[in-house]
């Protein structure tokens, strides 16, 4: 299938830290293979680190050694956790605010 584009295993690597970059963290996955992209999550108000992020590998294989070479491994001083990241379960539409029905 011409045009399509698929990429390999995506790491979900918790125990980031804080000052962290995403360009720290492609660097320190780079170790192992070739990392298509590489994002620290930060908080939206803030724009501080979460403590989490996600690594994008080109191949299964690389994907599999950056995590069993990094999972429980310490890094700037806390300890990392590197599993295979799970999809984005869809949530339930959130109620809250102002609207909603007539209160009065």
């Amino acid at each position: 299938m011409k045009g399509l584009f698929f990429m390999a295993k995506k790491l979900f690597v918790g125990g980031i830290p804080w000052a962290t970059t995403s360009d720290d963290l492609k660097q320190l996955f780079s170790q192992h293979g070739t990392v298509a992209s590489a994002t620290v999550i930060t908080d939206k108000m803030t724009g501080r680190s979460r403590g989490f992020g996600f690594v994008e590998f080109e191949s299964d294989a690389d994907a599999d050694a950056a995590m069993a070479a990094l999972n429980n491994s310490q890094y700037g001083g806390r300890t990392l956790l590197v599993k295979e990241a799970r999809p984005l379960e869809p949530r339930a539409p959130r109620s809250g605010g102002y609207g909603g029905g007539n209160q009065y």
